[in-house]
């Protein structure tokens, strides 16, 4: 926990400030947005913990409780006893294209070889139930793939996912899981986890001990796109996970890839559906490599910069902005840039009120730049 960041900083200084960013990010109603604006906005976790209660009020709403220290120093020594370490976004060693993405995850816990991530990543996903042939193209694929200089990311799931990282193992593979780093979840994966986590790298945002629910799978499946220039959909039923997954690479920017199924199988319509709606059409590995652009530097961003694609908030915001704004919100999800339009606000307005409703339990954030009242 107390590597240096590069900034000539004591080991004890360096504690201090990554037990700060884990009280903020581990605080109920501060989620990865509102904790990059946090950060943004006040420049150093410390200051932004004592801004949270003020701010909360400022929403309509009590001050959440942030964690006390003891049970952050627990977490940190259970992170440490199963040889992980944290990625914190903004300093050094956190993954460059993930920072990019609207909601990057203030801190990633990490098991492995972090250097997998310097390579070209392609995110494999598809069906827990695939078929036979699908699976083996997949192994194939992420084999092939792998002997070419690039990385598999996936999400350790049964079928697709554990094929893609079958595939990928010898050249190093990722896996991003739903639950804590010291959870094996399938169960039948336990012995693949543990060897991805001793030869590749094995990656988690929920803390130790935390059993995988329904809600921390899209999270994981934002993680892989986020991670990935292109993510490869090999077979996905049309209300899938891996669809989920491509519907984020999508809004990421990221190249969308499937690969074509027989109009019979079931387990082929998502695939086909990405491709009618324009997805590259994927039958071997050179059509893979050619959807692999090289990185525009500009894409990268500033590693530590303000808000990660989303607006600075502004210092303060007076009672009728905050009307104005509220107003306009309700328990459908509503497009961010509609209620700046509507409001005629500055957009860092609009965001600071956004911030403080978050912050006072008032406001729930959905996928694709939307809000609506919690």
């Amino acid at each position: 926990m107390d590597e240096a960041d590069g900034g000539g900083s004591s080991p004890r200084v360096d504690r201090e400030d990554r037990i700060a960013r884990l009280r903020l990010m581990r605080t109920p109603t501060v989620g990865p947005v509102t904790y990059a604006q946090l950060l943004a906005r006040f420049g150093t976790p410390a200051a932004a913990l004592e801004a949270v209660p003020d701010l909360a009020r400022r929403g309509g709403g009590k001050p959440p409780t942030v964690p006390p220290r003891g049970s952050i120093e627990r977490e940190v020594e259970a992170v440490e006893k199963v040889g992980a370490r944290y990625l914190f976004l903004g300093l050094p060693g956190y993954p460059a294209m993930l920072a990019t993405i609207p909601t990057a995850p203030p801190a990633l816990i990490v098991r492995g070889r972090r250097a997998l991530l310097d390579r070209p990543v392609v995110g494999m996903v598809g069906a827990r139930n695939a078929s036979a042939s699908a699976g083996r193209f997949a192994r194939g694929m992420a084999a092939e793939l792998g002997e070419r200089g690039v990385t598999i990311a996936s999400g350790l799931a049964r079928g697709i996912d554990t094929a893609a990282h079958q595939g990928s193992m010898e050249a190093g593979t990722v896996a991003v899981i739903a639950g804590g780093i010291d959870v094996a979840y399938p169960p039948e994966n336990a012995e693949l986890q543990e060897r991805i986590a001793n030869e590749g790298l094995l990656i988690a945002e929920q803390p130790p001990g935390i059993e995988p629910r329904a809600r921390h799978f899209p999270y994981r499946n934002r993680i892989i796109a986020g991670l990935s220039q292109a993510v490869l959909v090999v077979e996905a039923a049309p209300k899938s996970g891996s669809l989920i997954t491509a519907r984020y690479g999508g809004e990421y920017g990221r190249e969308v890839l499937a690969v074509p199924g027989s109009p019979l199988d079931p387990r082929a319509q998502g695939c086909n559906l990405l491709i009618r709606e324009g997805a590259t059409l994927v039958q071997t590995v050179d059509d893979v490599m050619e959807a692999l652009r090289p990185i525009d530097p500009r894409m990268l961003g500033e590693p530590g910069g303000g808000g990660y694609g989303v607006p600075r908030p502004a210092a303060d915001a007076g009672d009728a902005d905050r009307r104005a704004v509220t107003e306009l919100l309700g328990p459908v999800p509503t497009p961010i840039d509609e209620i700046i339009r509507q409001s005629a606000l500055p957009p860092a307005i609009v965001q600071t009120v956004l911030l403080e409703l978050e912050l006072a339990g008032r406001l729930e954030r959905h996928a694709g730049g939307q809000v609506s009242l919690a």
